[in-house]
């Protein structure tokens, strides 16, 4: 199949519809729009619907009661949107439904600015909703990958009955790249014979319910649920290693920001200084044991990221504090130069 050069928002709205998905609810904020902007015209050109839906928080439950049906459902939306989403996205796993959001970060907190960022870390993998829970959550790297991505997103969910999460941020989203839609397997998925979809008196009925008032009971589903997170920690995790078996310096990145690493650690490489770089793909579950077989060689990790260092102290607990971690970033929107985290590079390899 011929490439295409598409915005990386366009890919994941082609995705998804490739993907099976044909039911889109969401709400306009920049920079995601394009992503409802390409599903408006593709959808109902391929029997699909879209609704523009009155709010975010209109949007997330409409993908509630969509997938109770069984269907594949996408919302998108913008660090702030996101945020109005959160509730929904806790009924979501309460009710084990599949269902898959996508967040092109902007700077924050409030209403913030529309220019790139990662300042969504803690959101995506701590707290995008209250109780016992977590979300697979998958940071796209290339405009490629934001296709990719959006198709395993989709299958990921239904494996697991779970929301999926892709954090974006918008300087891939906006961006322009060649698009190969034919490089993704779909993966097997189980029956949905949990969905809503009308039993006809041929079986029991099925309900969707996240309200559980007996206590023992509603252990007893979270109990199970972490079951599912235990086997997703342990077959579902992803990553890319760049120069680093014999670095003495890893920088960890995901997004945008390892893109910029990779061209600083060339730049420090032909500078003489051992650099790498690890890109987790998924930020929940996070590489762990990657980073803990890298510290037995490296001297020191570097966190590169478009925030306030959210990431660094899941590196440091990753490589147990045997390895200094140390960090760099701009926030706000600004991105920073491969000579900024190059001579942040130099600077930590003048101390070891």
């Amino acid at each position: 199949m011929p490439k295409v050069l598409m915005k990386g928002n366009e890919a994941i709205a082609e995705a998804a519809i490739k993907a099976g998905c044909l039911h889109y609810f969401g709400y306009p904020i920049t920079p995601q729009t394009e992503i409802s902007e390409y599903l408006a015209k593709r959808l109902p050109k391929v029997g699909g619907v879209l609704i523009q839906a009155e709010s975010e928080i209109a949007a997330i439950n409409m993908v509630l009661g969509a997938s109770s049906a069984g269907v594949r459902a996408m919302t998108s939306s913008s660090s702030p949107g996101i945020s109005l989403k959160s509730e929904g996205i806790s009924y979501l796993v309460g009710c084990d439904l599949p269902a898959v959001i996508v967040n092109v970060q902007r700077g924050g907190p409030g209403l913030g600015g529309i220019q790139p960022s990662q300042a969504d870390y803690f959101q995506a993998t701590k707290a995008y909703g209250h109780g016992d829970m977590h979300l697979i959550v998958l940071a796209p790297s290339t405009v490629q990958e934001m296709a990719t991505l959006t198709g395993e997103a989709f299958d990921l969910a239904d494996i697991y009955r779970t929301p999926v999460i892709i954090l974006a941020d918008g300087a891939i989203g906006q961006m322009m790249e060649p698009v190969d839609f034919s490089e993704r397997k779909p993966r097997e998925i189980p029956p949905k014979d949990w969905a809503c979809t009308g039993h006809e008196g041929n079986r029991k009925r099925n309900i969707v319910n996240s309200l559980m008032l007996n206590p023992e009971a509603l252990e007893k589903s979270i109990r199970e649920r972490f079951e599912r997170y235990k086997k997703i920690e342990e077959t579902e995790v992803k990553y890319e290693k760049f120069m680093t078996d014999d670095a003495d310096i890893i920088c960890v990145a995901f997004g945008i920001a390892s893109r910029i690493c990779k061209s600083a650690v060339t730049a420090a490489r032909e500078k003489g200084i051992k650099a790498g770089l690890l890109r987790p793909i998924t930020l929940w579950p996070f590489p762990k044991a990657a980073i803990a077989e890298a510290a037995k060689t490296a001297k020191a990790f570097l966190s590169v990221e478009l925030s306030m260092g959210q990431m660094v102290d899941d590196v440091k607990l990753a490589c147990e504090c045997r390895r200094p971690v140390e960090f760099f970033g701009r926030t706000g929107g600004v991105l920073p130069s491969p000579a900024e985290v190059t001579a942040k590079i130099e600077a930590i390899a003048a101390q070891l």
